[in-house]
């Protein structure tokens, strides 16, 4: 029974986690809502192109995010 609560736990965490936009592969970014494997592109670029993100709010800065978009993703991302 201990195993299955371990498992229910971790499962339930990844499922939760937020998403690293200064670290995420293009397949990780296509998890998150609203962001398809081009937009997913384009993050990966602008970061390679442009270093880090100091900030989530940095993110509106790629083609094809929006202020709407950055705001739904919020909640599903970090850069820490």
């Amino acid at each position: 029974m201990l195993r299955v609560l371990v498992l229910l736990f971790a499962f339930v965490v990844a499922l939760f986690a937020a998403v690293n936009i200064n670290t995420a592969t293009v397949k990780e970014l296509s998890t998150l809502k609203g962001i398809g494997e081009k937009k997913a592109e384009a993050i990966v670029s602008y970061r390679e192109a442009n270093g880090k993100f100091k900030s989530i709010n940095e993110l509106a800065n790629v083609k094809g995010i929006g202020e709407k978009m950055l705001q739904n993703l919020k909640d599903q991302i970090t850069t820490d």
